[in-house]
């Protein structure tokens, strides 16, 4: 089984989600809930894992390693 969008149905993805992620209910701590719905663009087909995954990342690259983006504002 595949994980693109094009291989995989709703169902599929769903299922793909829930079992990476584990505990989705969020039952232990509340911390799943908001990573799950993360994912959702995914599992309605509008985004690939792989871009989702890379716009997640992208919030931790730092300011040297990005060009144009600078420090803390607040001096």
């Amino acid at each position: 089984m595949g994980y693109l969008i094009s291989e995989t149905t709703k169902e599929e993805r769903e299922k793909i989600v829930a079992e990476s992620l584990g505990n989705i209910d969020a039952t232990c701590d509340g911390c799943m809930a908001g990573l799950a719905d993360m994912y959702q663009d995914y599992i309605e087909g509008r985004k690939e894992l792989r871009e989702i995954n890379m716009e997640f990342n992208a919030r931790y690259v730092k300011d040297e390693d990005m060009p144009g983006r600078g420090g803390c504002s607040y001096q």
